[in-house]
């Protein structure tokens, strides 16, 4: 335990490819090429990082600004997912749930109840949380492992469901995203994709990097779009011209440089796949297995990370409008695109669609996250990582629908929130998987089929 705790703790981009290149040795594709696909993806990663590190270190100051500027008066701070899992890591569920995430895998695999291989460990910190939370609310260590147990098998399954999406839009043959956060909000998108289908005017709107390149040419490219969204978050912000403009080449930084280090984790991941597909396909006819991945390699879609910076503004006037609320979303507003990257691909990449779905998603969200930062705080004491008079939160799982219904559910504390909340996303995850089974969640137009 002591060697997974030290691997645990060196983070997701050495962690990964350490996972890499053993599975890539298992599968015979050789030490060299196992080396080098492990080596691109740490690059990938380390790349993606740096540019959420961008993200956070300026857009975080801007919104932090803008919040400022609103007279938003909120008094928990949203630490996001660098501030969230460390308390999950350090609680005595950490290393557990990388174990019991794995028994669930391996027997959701036998049974054939998945054919998602999941390879995304560092984000099994999501379920070990949502276990810390459970077992700070009913004081029961069991209640926790079912909670591991529960949360991991439906993102197994989610990880199944939206492979046509991960497929077809994001172009990611053999990968799959079985996401604490982007699988499971990911299912509101397709009833509100079909309920826009229905109403007339809105089902004419169209509005993705294609559609505006299409017509404004250059002043439509993904660079220029980010410059113009970061020079109007900061005029907002309040930060004056000089800063608005440096944040404004930031975001174009951003937009340019995200597709590009994704590409990279793309490069390690294909020779994996195949040597992994091959031995697979040789010991279990026609599995079609799919390797689980980090939802980061969604990041390098434009339409996603344009949709993320749009949703920060709503996200900050949804925490101000919403009634008792007492969250300031901070620490994740830099990475809204988990929240929303499967929606942006259900809507294949309309972003006036996404951002239809995506304040749906936040409004859950930042509801959420104001039932829980509570048990957030006495298990961040807990652990030893918050000091008493700090009051946290975080959108990142914190806000999470699983989380929040496991908790509450397994502390039989039950309310009119918490029955909303199970009835939505019970809802939306059966229309969801019936459009999945029904071939009917990602539908091909005849654009796509002549690519």
């Amino acid at each position: 335990m002591q060697v997974l705790q030290y691997i645990v703790n060196l983070g997701a981009s050495v962690m990964i490819p350490i996972v890499i290149f053993i599975i890539g040795v298992i599968f015979r594709a050789g030490v060299g090429k196992s080396l080098k696909a492990a080596l691109s993806i740490g690059v990938g990663f380390t790349g993606i990082n740096l540019v959420i590190q961008l993200l956070t270190n300026n857009l975080g100051k801007a919104a932090e600004a803008m919040a400022k500027n609103f007279h938003l008066g909120l008094d928990v701070v949203d630490v996001g997912w660098p501030g969230t899992s460390p308390l999950a890591w350090a609680s005595e569920l950490g290393l557990i749930a990388i174990v019991v995430s794995i028994i669930v895998n391996v027997i959701m695999l036998l049974t054939k109840m998945t054919k998602v291989v999941n390879v995304d460990i560092w984000n099994i910190w999501h379920m070990a949380f949502t276990g810390c939370i459970v077992q700070v609310v009913t004081g029961s260590y069991w209640l926790a492992i079912i909670a591991i147990i529960i949360h991991s098998a439906i993102v197994f399954k989610l990880g199944d469901i939206f492979t046509p999406v991960t497929d077809n839009y994001f172009g990611l043959n053999g990968i799959s995203i079985p996401h604490g956060d982007s699988a499971i909000m990911g299912v509101f998108a397709k009833p509100i994709d079909d309920l826009i289908d229905h109403i007339p005017g809105l089902n004419k709107i169209d509005i993705s990097f294609e559609t505006i390149e299409k017509r404004f040419g250059v002043f439509g490219q993904p660079s220029i779009l980010g410059a113009f969204l970061g020079l109007i978050i900061g005029l907002l912000a309040g930060q004056g011209i000089g800063k608005a403009l440096t944040l404004a080449i930031q975001m174009a930084s951003v937009m340019v440089l995200m597709p590009v280090v994704v590409k990279y984790i793309m490069e390690g991941l294909i020779p994996i796949s195949d040597a992994a597909k091959k031995i697979m396909d040789k010991h279990f006819k026609n599995a079609n297995f799919t390797i689980g991945m980090d939802p980061a390699l969604l990041l390098g879609d434009s339409n996603v990370i344009a949709t993320s910076l749009l949703l920060i503004p709503i996200t900050l006037l949804l925490a101000m409008i919403m009634p008792g609320n007492r969250i300031l979303p901070f620490g994740d507003l830099a990475t809204i695109g988990f929240f929303v990257a499967i929606a942006a691909g259900i809507h294949k990449g309309n972003i006036f669609r996404t951002l239809i779905s995506g304040t749906a998603i936040m409004t859950m969200t930042i509801w959420i996250s104001n039932q829980t930062w509570k048990y957030q705080v006495k298990l961040g004491r807990s652990v030893g990582l918050l000091a008493a008079n700090k009051k946290v939160g975080s959108l990142d799982q914190g806000g999470n629908p699983i989380t929040y219904i496991l908790a509450k559910g397994l502390s039989k504390e039950f309310s009119i929130g918490l029955l909303i909340i199970f009835v939505l996303w019970v809802s939306a995850f059966a229309y969801t998987y019936i459009s999945y089974k029904k071939k009917s969640l990602y539908k091909i137009d005849s654009v796509e089929e002549k690519n």
